[in-house]
């Protein structure tokens, strides 16, 4: 294993595109650059709270000294001969064009070769830079702690995202007003260190595109085709067409992953969506408990709902769009870009319906498929039932009979308001259970298949809130039993069967848990 503070360093993106002429670290429009050089803000006293051992041993990587590591991953210190950077980028914000928004909070402290790829480690919480529009930078224990443990437990899911490596407290305390209410306290600060082979977001292009900096476009493009697609050969116009094509397909895919485990991410500004096609940026996410179509966590987005569960299709697709309006001057042709779009909205129908009969357990295809996933979505929102619970619990189904107790322990209505339900449950279980016996494999293969699809455990807010109110008291124990419960969330685990249980009663309305907001 190689020392972490040993690796080859390698910065292409640094190296390869535009820096900011300016030193000046403050909050500022920056031209025709994709990024500032920056310095991290020196912890008072940083303490390690957690280290994600399972992703450093997939990096076949050791922290080797731990001092020195933690005074990387904490901003204290530089990695060695590493320039440290702020990306420049806009986007649209809840449907409206924001401008310049940036790396407000994220320094880009090294570019790391690993395995034959190139590793970017950020430090999200390290101090202002010239993007933070007057925001000092900084981040705190709870939205750190919520986007440590969200990273990893969205990989284990199989959801593409980006990871997370460390998490650092501060020693300092940090003013933050958490539901913009006018009562401004002092919390906790704290440092995640997250990786990604790539942090560039839509707005990156879109920034370039809005300023009719077409040179800086095209470098960008370029860069990102050369570096993260590779495979489709030498910049050019057809090229620039697979690109967006792939980037396409990546986002549907990523989104289909969101629905399949019930994560809401909240906040898909166009700033916040990876040219990967990873999950980027947990801010006021959260995953369907009761399963409702029209939920959203982010308490911003409380009257219109724009990044509610059911639309994040329908968003995705919006800000594939504008990114398609920022490539358009590298084209200049509206129809194979369109064609591209109207692609995502066919191939999202189809996967989507074959990732729910996944979900229930059925390979064969009929022409009523559409019909039961439709009345099994109506009838999970309609008597409130818990979707990772019913999902899981149907690998164990036998006959409408026997199950329905089970679908009465899912939701969360009382007694007397599910009866009204048990006859269009009844109904829908019968009619499962017929589609069930003309299935071809055995009951062991359809248990295990749908086992491996429809997690156990999933990282519900209140379970994140109970570490963070830990935490805050300096008990890290939680934070750990999480992590160690989410690298697993398709395992039964029976030593952590208290985390496979629905929503408690005083985590309905309570902040963090039913409401969030972007503090942090």
């Amino acid at each position: 294993m190689v020392n972490f503070l040993e690796l080859e360093l390698d910065q292409r993106f640094a190296n390869s595109l535009p820096a900011d002429h300016l030193s000046l670290n403050t909050s500022r429009q920056v031209l025709e650059a994709c990024y500032s050089f920056v310095k991290t803000k020196v912890p008072s006293n940083p303490k390690l709270v957690h280290l994600s051992s399972a992703f450093l041993k997939e990096l076949n990587v050791q922290i080797g000294d731990e001092e020195q590591f933690l005074k990387v991953v904490s901003g204290a210190i530089p990695y060695p001969s590493a320039a440290q950077y702020a990306m420049c980028y806009g986007g649209h914000q809840f449907g409206n064009w924001a401008g310049q928004l940036g790396d407000g909070r994220a320094t880009n402290v090294a570019e790391l070769n690993i395995n034959s790829s190139n590793w970017k480690f950020q430090l999200k919480g390290a101090g202002p830079t010239p993007y933070s529009r007057g925001s000092d930078g900084l981040a705190v224990l709870r939205s750190s702690i919520r986007e440590y443990l969200c990273s990893e437990a969205m990989h284990h899911l199989g959801v593409p995202t980006t990871r997370a490596l460390s998490l650092v407290t501060s020693g300092d305390q940090v003013p933050r007003d958490i539901m913009y209410s006018g009562d401004v306290k002092d919390e906790p600060g704290a440092i995640v260190c997250r990786v990604s082979p790539s942090f560039v977001r839509f707005g990156s292009f879109e920034i370039f595109s809005s300023r009719r900096d077409i040179d800086n476009l095209t470098k960008l493009t370029d860069h990102a085709i050369r570096e993260l697609y590779t495979h489709l050969g030498e910049p050019s116009k057809e090229t620039y067409l697979k690109f967006f094509e792939e980037l396409v397909d990546r986002t549907k895919t990523m989104i289909i992953h969101w629905q399949r485990v019930g994560f809401v991410h909240g906040v898909m500004n166009t700033d916040n969506m990876s040219i990967l096609g990873l999950t980027i940026d947990y801010g006021p996410y959260g995953w369907l408990e009761n399963f409702d179509p029209t939920w959203t966590p982010n308490t911003t987005d409380a009257q219109h709902r724009r990044y509610r569960y059911g639309n994040q299709p329908s968003v995705a697709l919006w800000n594939l769009t504008q990114l398609a309006n920022a490539l358009y001057p590298l084209i200049d042709e509206a129809e194979p870009l369109e064609k591209i779009l109207h692609g995502f909205k066919e191939a999202y129908t189809s996967e989507y319906l074959e990732m729910m009969l996944s979900k229930i357990g059925l390979e064969k295809r009929t022409n009523i498929d559409g019909q039961l996933i439709d009345e099994l979505k109506e009838l999970l929102e309609n008597s409130s039932i818990d979707m990772t619970i019913f999902f899981r619990n149907l690998g164990q189904f036998e006959n409408p009979n026997s199950f329905i107790d089970d679908v009465r322990d899912a939701s969360y209505l009382e007694d007397e308001a599910f009866n009204s339900f048990v006859d269009s449950w009844m109904s829908w279980l019968s009619d499962y259970a017929v589609r069930l016996q003309g299935e071809n494999r055995s009951n062991v293969d359809r248990v295990e298949a749908m086992h491996s699809i429809n997690p156990k455990y999933v990282l519900r807010n209140y379970m994140a809130q109970l570490a963070i109110e830990a935490a805050e008291k300096e008990d890290y124990s939680l934070v750990d039993e999480l992590y160690q419960l989410l690298l697993r969330p398709y395992d039964d685990q029976p030593e952590m069967e208290k985390w496979f249980a629905k929503r408690p009663d005083w985590a309905l309305n309570k902040v963090g848990c039913s409401m969030l907001s972007c503090s942090s």
